[in-house]
């Protein structure tokens, strides 16, 4: 155990100057979100496996609350399993989160998408189809951001090879973005 926990703690750490180097794209995709929910638009999330867990813990973070209380932002995860496996069933399952842009985006809306690899079908379709309805596109990725990086206004790259250091990296940079938020709300 001891030497599993010096090696994560060192990864970490390795890890944090890159994080800090991300500030200006963080600052971006805060003031999109606080932009969109000005204007009455949401923040849609999406993600697969662990990281739809990632999604649906930032969705519930803006909507509740994350420390302090404060006004209820509007912000959607796009993991309903009902959804899911209908769009899954009839329109395959590289459209699972497009179908959802689709029918709940709209211009100035920002989707956050959550992807280690940056290659998923389902992740590059949606944010595809994002961009074309006018929506703010933001990507937190992993190793060199996949193909979602290019389609990402905002692209929040964690420079690692291992999905689970990836996603620890995207828990630090989101709880940040919703510690910002709430300071802006005081």
């Amino acid at each position: 155990m001891k030497s599993i926990l010096e090696r994560t703690t060192d990864d970490l750490q390795r890890l944090l100057p890159a994080l800090r180097a991300l500030e200006p794209e963080m600052t971006q995709l805060g003031e999109a979100m606080m932009a969109a929910w000005k204007n009455r638009g949401k923040v849609l999330v999406a993600g697969n496996g662990g990281s739809a867990a990632d999604a649906m813990h930032l969705a519930e973070e803006l909507v509740v609350r994350f420390v302090k209380n404060r006004r209820a932002f509007a912000a959607v995860a796009l993991c309903d399993p009902t959804v899911i496996t209908c769009a899954g069933n009839d329109f395959g399952y590289e459209s699972i989160f497009s179908r959802q842009v689709e029918a709940l985006g709209k211009k100035g809306d920002v989707l956050i998408v959550f992807s280690t690899s940056g290659n998923s079908t389902n992740i590059v379709r949606a944010l595809e189809l994002a961009k074309s309805q006018g929506l703010v596109t933001a990507g937190l990725l992993g190793k060199d951001g996949g193909k979602a990086k290019s389609l990402c206004d905002i692209p929040l790259v964690v420079p690692a090879s291992a999905p689970h250091r990836i996603q620890e990296g995207h828990k630090i940079l989101y709880h940040t973005l919703c510690e910002w938020v709430d300071a802006k709300c005081s």
